[in-house]
């Protein structure tokens, strides 16, 4: 049975595919709120309470000329601005506490043996996740959808390592990123199973600091290697740890969204809060 908290991101969910569907039409808070099952009334009062703002306001977020304009402000000091200091609050940047470390070759190898994975899940505001961790960190973080499914593919990524349900330090510290309060958080690790390509890229996306975005040539460009945008591409696509590395603040060069591993609605839920709470 879904929690209530599950069921209004679903709701929110549904809401924003609808604007992003309609957006040229600028649907009026009545016609989102129809859709969402809601009176406009409950609706306005939901949706700012999910997502820190307006509906209205979320419309501009999570469109393509708001899109254009990150891009044209970053593309000179993308880098440069995650230097930033006075990162209070929501304002902090990824990459001052969040740190990866790569598995190693054997570990990487030999399908984590000796490794023990303690795993939970837990609920979002964009959703349920499946998160696990080593005792050297995060090692794998997913939204889902059935958890006998997302622990089977857990398993399969390390398929000699010992695995407990159990929620821990390390896992609970990393899931405080999905509050709005993040006094609590203290550096996250990160312990990854990837290429060294791989490891840089998400490194490399690590530094787009939050309520900011970049593209695939962007990024391509900052490994020095131009002409890789496609593996890039491929990079991110897998990237184990969603949000922690923000494979979703890349976008199409044109302001176009483009794919996300776990859904564009969910993309766009995510730029969109991410805008409200830098916005605050």
């Amino acid at each position: 049975m879904k929690t209530q908290e599950e069921i209004n991101y679903y709701r929110i969910a549904d809401a924003i595919k609808y604007i992003q569907l309609n957006f040229k039409n600028q649907p009026s808070l009545e016609e989102i709120a129809e859709k969402a099952n809601l009176s406009p009334y409950h609706f306005q009062r939901l949706f700012s309470e999910w997502a820190g703002t307006s509906p209205k306001r979320f419309l501009q977020y999570i469109s393509i000329s708001h899109a254009k304009k990150c891009l044209k402000e970053n593309q000179a000091s993308l880098f440069e601005t995650a230097l930033e200091t006075g990162l209070s609050g929501t304002s902090r940047l990824h990459d001052l506490f969040v740190n990866i470390e790569g598995m190693t070759p054997g570990e990487y190898k030999n399908g984590g043996a000796n490794l023990n994975v303690n795993y939970s899940f837990a609920e979002t505001p964009f959703g349920k996740i499946i998160v696990a961790a080593t005792s050297k960190g995060i090692c794998h973080l997913v939204f889902i959808e059935d958890e006998q499914i997302a622990l089977e593919q857990l398993i399969s990524k390390f398929p000699a390592a010992n695995f407990h349900h159990k929620l821990d330090s390390i896992q609970q510290n990393a899931l405080f990123i999905f509050q709005n309060d993040w006094t609590k958080l203290q550096e996250i690790k990160l312990h990854l199973k990837g290429t060294d390509f791989q490891l840089k890229v998400w490194e490399t996306l690590l530094k787009i600091p939050m309520g900011r975005l970049s593209t695939y040539g962007s990024i391509a460009n900052k490994l020095e290697n131009p002409k890789a945008c496609r593996a890039v591409g491929t990079a991110i696509g897998d990237n184990p740890v969603a949000f922690l590395i923000p494979c979703h603040r890349v976008i199409q060069s044109s302001g176009a969204l483009g794919g996300y591993h776990w859904g564009t609605e969910r993309k766009m839920a995510i730029i969109g809060w991410e805008a409200a709470k830098i916005d605050e």
